[in-house]
């Protein structure tokens, strides 16, 4: 069964959300027939990469805060992202636009890593202070989880991927989603924001028993005759 994730680097309750979801998963009897797929969407497709100021400083100017404000509410967040064994640094935190992120994760869900980049891209943003949108922290993030630095620096000089970014963006317009993360299970149940475990485990097996039942494992009638098992006995 499949599980799509849309969500933004930059969103911080998306890392809490992943954490919280894993919890769920982990605990789920059925994991090995879940399949996580992560998808691209953009909370500011036109923020500019700015390394000189913070992100306190950038949130009170987008939305109008005091900086003090600004800093009250990412303190909040840190204690939540704390309560699941996250460390946020906001105050190392680098404004930057996230879609060359997007498009280095789809590279490497390309090559079956698309969950190991999603962490690192998390950890690199929140915890230590990495520009996600610098080329060359990007192959460093790539040649961590074993893709070639040369084809990471390639890709990301090109516009490759690009397309594949804004086709999950218009997915999830098409699907209503207007904040992240976003959860849809089976292509059927949709989780909308960091939730609690519980409800990660209760939906997860809704929607698995649905798809069980869509999808039944094939009974075969077995005829019975001279063989080998795989310890040896013949």
């Amino acid at each position: 069964m499949k599980v799509e994730i849309w969500s933004d680097v930059m969103c911080p309750f998306c890392y809490i959300g992943k954490r919280r979801f894993e919890q769920a998963l982990a605990g789920f009897a059925q994991q090995e027939d879940i399949e996580v797929e992560w998808k691209s969407f953009q909370l500011n497709p036109n923020m500019v990469t700015n390394p000189a100021i913070s992100i306190d400083q950038y949130l009170a100017e987008v939305k109008g805060f005091t900086l003090d404000h600004a800093k009250q509410l990412n303190n909040h967040v840190t204690q939540m992202a704390a309560e699941v064994g996250l460390t946020y640094n906001f105050d190392r935190s680098v404004v930057a636009n996230s879609f060359n992120a997007h498009r280095y994760s789809h590279l490497a869900k390309k090559q079956g890593k698309g969950i190991e980049a999603e962490e690192q891209l998390f950890r690199a943003y929140f915890t230590d202070g990495k520009n996600i949108d610098d080329l060359d922290t990007l192959v460093e993030l790539g040649t961590a989880i074993g893709l070639d630095a040369t084809e990471v620096r390639k890709t990301l000089e090109s516009n490759a991927f690009a397309d594949e970014v804004k086709r999950d963006i218009a997915e999830a317009q098409q699907l209503g989603i207007q904040g992240v993360p976003f959860f849809v299970m089976n292509n059927k149940y949709g989780v909308s924001g960091a939730q609690a475990v519980p409800v990660f485990e209760q939906t997860l097996q809704k929607a698995y028993t649905e798809w069980q039942q869509e999808n039944p494992k094939p009974k075969l009638e077995i005829i019975e005759g001279e063989s080998c098992g795989p310890d040896g006995d013949c």
